[in-house]
């Protein structure tokens, strides 16, 4: 959400930002939300007007006791009487005209930054850099799944008949393989510096509303019924929302985390959830980061962050590129985001296996996430995540990169201490 003060000082600023997000519907009311701050404004005056006025005459009243004027202090209490009526007036009116341009305020996206390349949606995403020599095998690399299922380690079926399509059980060498990866991720970041957690698994609407934008919560987000509970669509939620309604010294800064959490995804939309693959489900497990910083610092944060999955990724010998997302494939929240993409050797391209966002202080402003400064005044932070690594996606990249042309899997260096082996080979059949 944006400053209230900076719609009103710049409400040019605020439309052209939502011509460049190829929203020009909300224009309109960026005029309604100033209407309504006028209207919210005025009352707010009138009504401490009417309360100053009410002390006045109360002390007025024991001035005329003092000196015995019966007739004034009668006229002086009547005029306090009318008061309570037109203060609960004007109060009503401040009240609603300031949920009215919250509501408004909340779909207004935030100003992206000047860097960021304007375009309609994620097919004018720009490439950046690539990383690593995309490599195509001789032999035909299969399809995922069947890489799975020859090493005997994936059950969609069974899965399909427990929980319908967008679920899957991994087992043996394809499950331990997960929890290997994941827990690689993890000593990952900590070496960089992040304190490791794990978070709450479900989160009040409150936190819901205060890190994403309407419409990424209802194409996301499963409620439970009955409590004002959500299931997570990645643990950035919870993170970001443990800061809720703190002030921080600015001495403590950066806040610099990284966490571990199912995620549930309702996936709706056009890409749909798929019949047969692990790429776009319900259900996956994810390793993130976090970091709540000085606005100063927040791009050097956002550089440092998406090069850690570039980095890790290097390390298990997938390459990869960046991505920069354009102004209309930025959710409502984001300045500024890049998408981190592996190399497919059977699909000969890149695909989405992360993306790194700064939000600039939009989460903070929603969730009063404050800093103290040494010069005592508190100012909003900025928010940024990343995703370090979030399987089945990264298996995907991991086992086709790393295949052999029997159909068993390279263990990169890196995760033998984690996997106790350098190959997985195809199970003998009996």
């Amino acid at each position: 959400m944006l400053d209230i003060n900076f719609v009103r000082e710049n409400p040019d600023a605020v439309k052209e930002n939502l011509k460049k997000k190829f929203q020009d519907q909300k224009i309109p009311m960026v005029d309604q939300i100033l209407e309504l701050d006028k209207k919210f404004r005025a009352a707010k005056v009138q009504a401490d007007e009417l309360r100053s006025q009410q002390n006045k005459l109360s002390k007025q009243i024991g001035a005329l006791v003092a000196q015995g004027k019966t007739d004034e202090i009668a006229a002086v209490k009547a005029e306090i009487a009318e008061i309570p009526k037109k203060l609960a007036e004007l109060e009503a009116i401040e009240k609603e005209s300031e949920a009215e341009r919250t509501k408004l305020m909340m779909v207004i996206p935030n100003i992206i930054d000047p860097s960021v390349p304007i375009g309609k949606d994620d097919s004018e995403n720009v490439e950046v850099e690539r990383f690593g020599e995309p490599f195509v095998p001789e032999f035909e690399v299969p399809y995922h799944v069947d890489i799975m299922e020859k090493l005997n380690g994936i059950d969609i079926d069974s899965a399909r008949k427990t929980s319908g399509n967008g679920f899957y059980y991994l087992c043996g060498d394809i499950a331990q393989l997960q929890s290997c990866i994941l827990s690689y991720a993890r000593d990952f970041m900590i070496d960089k510096g992040f304190t490791y957690y794990i978070p709450p698994f479900m989160i009040r609407s409150s936190v819901v509303t205060g890190v994403m934008s309407f419409d990424e919560m209802e194409n996301m987000m499963y409620k439970i019924e009955g409590e004002d509970l959500y299931l997570i669509g990645t643990s950035e939620h919870s993170m970001i929302g443990k800061f809720i309604d703190t002030i921080t010294p600015e001495e403590e800064l950066p806040k610099t985390l990284t966490s571990y959490s199912p995620c549930f995804r309702k996936e709706v939309g056009a890409h749909g959830i798929e019949e047969r693959g692990v790429y776009r489900i319900h259900q996956f497990e994810k390793q993130e980061m976090v970091v709540v910083c000085k606005p100063e610092d927040s791009m050097d944060w956002f550089h440092k962050l998406y090069s850690y999955t570039v980095e890790f990724f290097r390390s298990l010998d997938i390459p990869v590129r960046t991505l920069e997302c354009c102004s209309g494939d930025l959710a409502d929240l984001k300045v500024k985001s890049i998408d981190v993409e592996a190399w497919s050797p059977r699909q000969k391209k890149y695909f989405e296996v992360g993306s790194c966002s700064n939000l600039g202080d939009a989460q903070a402003r929603r969730l009063n996430i404050k800093v103290k400064g040494a010069d005592k005044k508190k100012y909003f932070a900025h928010t940024l995540n990343n995703t370090v690594v979030a399987p089945p996606r990264m298996l995907i990249a991991f086992l086709e990169n790393n295949l052999n042309e029997d159909g068993s899997i390279r263990i990169p260096a890196a995760l033998q201490p984690y996997m106790r082996k350098d190959i997985i080979k195809v199970p003998e059949k009996k």
